[in-house]
């Protein structure tokens, strides 16, 4: 039988941990910056300052408000859903680029 050295497996395990965890954080950065890149077209300083219009007096901005906000949670279930897949080799790990490109398309209301 063959010696395993339990500390080099260790560190091997640990060493994977992180760069999944390091990968994850690169495509939730990726993603975030693709939201506030929409929100921005329209001058709003964040996802979330734009979505804090919702039910605004103005209806230009609530209709805008009301759209970013179903669409960032359509992104963000389909990320969530697609990198769980990655984690469990459901599905190859695409490049972030690659990614960004399959998240769900927003239309200005």
């Amino acid at each position: 039988m063959a010696n395993i050295n339990l500390d080099l497996l260790s560190t091997m395990e640990q060493r994977a941990a992180q760069a999944a965890l390091k990968a994850l954080a690169e495509y939730t950065a990726a993603i975030q910056a693709h939201l506030e890149a929409k929100a921005a077209e329209r001058d709003y300083d964040s996802i979330q300052s734009a979505v804090s219009y919702r039910g605004d007096p103005n209806g230009q901005f609530a209709a805008e408000a009301e759209a970013l906000f179903v669409w960032r949670s359509a992104v963000w279930t389909y990320a969530t859903a697609e990198l769980d897949k990655v984690t469990t080799g459901q599905r190859t790990q695409p490049g972030i680029e690659e990614f960004v490109g399959e998240l769900p398309a927003f239309v200005w209301p």
